[in-house]
């Protein structure tokens, strides 16, 4: 259920990144050059990565360079702690959706629509919508720049064992945690006296 909320929400959040009006393909009536620009394609879940590696194949084998120019699949790095152990992962911002870049004509749209794993289009059901510039912008900037995510396999009320430091081998009990710090908050019996300690997830392991 947690799942299906989640893809509803990267669904309404897709749709408000296209442009409500088309302009580049309106330019066309006007006898102007189609622009690039960036436009949201669906794809197959978890075949994001195949996509992108699948069309840029055929770009180069169609020459289609001139006319697609970028395939991004935005990503953010997310730090998992198990057992006082840092692992880094990429994990998808939308998972199911593609960014490209490129000038929307029958060849470019042919290339992209037929790549195997993608579903379609995001936008009207007749033709291609463009995205807002300024939201791709902030996509992208969001994937390169934003400070990676931590998860932590352990929770408020959670028994945990020290392994380093001057607490070493004490167990103690979490009252608190700080993921953007990589911290947590602990209590720990010194002496007969509940102690409270700040601890780095490095420094325990889950009882």
């Amino acid at each position: 259920m947690a799942k299906k909320k989640s893809e509803d929400l990267n669904e309404e959040i897709i749709e408000n990144i296209v442009a409500e009006e088309d302009t580049t393909t309106s330019s066309l009536k006007t006898n102007k050059e189609p622009q690039k620009r960036w436009y949201v394609v669906h794809t197959y879940s978890g075949h994001e990565n195949k996509v992108k590696v699948n069309l840029e194949k055929r770009i180069e084998y169609l020459g289609l360079g001139e006319k697609i120019f970028r395939v991004e699949v935005p990503q953010k790095t997310v730090t998992q702690v198990k057992q006082g152990k840092r692992t880094e992962k990429e994990e998808k911002i939308f998972p199911g959706y593609v960014l490209v870049e490129m000038i929307m004509d029958d060849d470019s749209w042919y290339a992209v629509r037929h790549t195997q794993g993608v579903t379609k289009f995001v936008g009207s059901t007749k033709r291609p919508i463009p995205a807002k510039d300024s939201e791709i912008k902030r996509i992208i900037h969001r994937g390169q720049s934003s400070a990676p995510k931590i998860e932590l396999d352990v929770k408020v009320g959670d028994k945990v064992r020290i392994i380093s430091g001057p607490f070493a081998e004490f167990i103690g009990d979490i009252t608190e945690v700080y993921p953007d710090k990589a911290k947590l908050r602990a209590t720990v019996s010194i002496f007969g006296r509940e102690t409270p300690v700040e601890l780095e997830y490095k420094q325990i392991q889950k009882v």
